[in-house]
């Protein structure tokens, strides 16, 4: 059995610095003033439940806000060839996915009734304006030229996604990689206009069908790390479409078929976005492998 403490405390150590005057603290290094200050519910009287809303949704964009910073250097890796450092940042983004999926749970605790007694509070306000969320989706891929218009409003996101629009997906960088390590990756792909969305190119499916037959080989392939970081971009694929999916769950639970806040039609439109894909020549190749 555990011996008990004295008095159920834990003395402070000596060294503990405890005068935090003209020194760098937790709180201010973080900035918590400012992060703890913004929550501000717009319910009046305020509804319980609505700080539950908002911290689900401001968590989430600061988890986007480090998903963009990985997927930017993981770019930047694979433009300067440097795939093991690009495969650590794509690692961190699948980590910060799991965490994106498994907060749903907390949302899903919002009953309807309870999310019905605020929603009016929300007004237009809504997650498809989120700026930051269609960063990442055209950082992977799903580029698409009109949702700039979403963002007229507000010049600072209109001008981060138009730049993200105008810039090379992770996908984009990753052919130009296998390009230059000698594998024949279709030309059309290579110079393709990139603020356009990436779709299927069947010439580019025995690309990756000799990188996983290679890697199957007894004494291994010869380019490991190309095969490896076509497994990674799958779970990357995987991760945020179950991400999506828990969103239209969660919804559907919350809200039913009842029209979105920002006036799309709900869960409808939340069930074509899981027909859309980054990465589909990565799930092709799986009906063409042999043994």
């Amino acid at each position: 059995m555990p011996v008990p403490v004295e008095h159920n405390t834990r003395e402070i150590e000596d060294g503990v610095v405890t005068d935090l005057s003209d020194r760098m603290t937790y709180g201010g290094y973080l900035g918590l003033d400012t992060l703890l200050d913004s929550q501000h519910p717009k319910s009046d009287p305020e509804h319980h439940d609505e700080l539950l809303f908002i911290i689900q949704h401001q968590t989430t964009e600061l988890w986007l806000k480090l998903v963009i910073h990985e997927l930017d250097d993981a770019r930047a890796l694979l433009a300067a060839d440097d795939l093991g450092a690009a495969l650590k940042r794509i690692a961190r983004v699948k980590h910060i996915q799991e965490v994106l999926t498994q907060q749903w749970s907390v949302l899903a605790t919002l009953t309807p009734t309870e999310y019905a007694q605020f929603r009016g509070s929300l007004a237009s306000a809504s997650g498809f304006q989120s700026a930051q969320y269609r960063q990442v989706e055209f950082a992977l891929g799903n580029k698409h030229a009109k949702m700039l218009q979403v963002f007229e409003s507000n010049p600072a996101d209109h001008a981060a996604l138009e730049a993200e629009l105008r810039r090379p997906s992770l996908y984009d960088e990753f052919l130009r990689h296998l390009a230059r390590r000698g594998h024949a990756v279709p030309a059309e792909l290579l110079e393709r206009d990139v603020t356009q969305a990436h779709v299927y190119t069947e010439a580019l499916v025995p690309v990756f069908q000799a990188i996983y037959e290679d890697a199957g080989r007894p004494q291994g392939g010869e380019d490991w790390r190309a095969y490896e970081a076509c497994e990674e971009l799958v779970d990357l694929e995987d991760n945020f479409q179950f991400w999506r999916f828990r969103h239209l769950r969660t919804v559907t639970r919350t809200i039913g078929m009842k029209r979105g806040t920002g006036g799309s039609s709900g869960v409808d439109f939340l069930k074509r976005a899981l027909e859309l894909t980054f990465f589909p020549e990565l799930y092709v190749v799986r009906t063409r492998i042999e043994g």
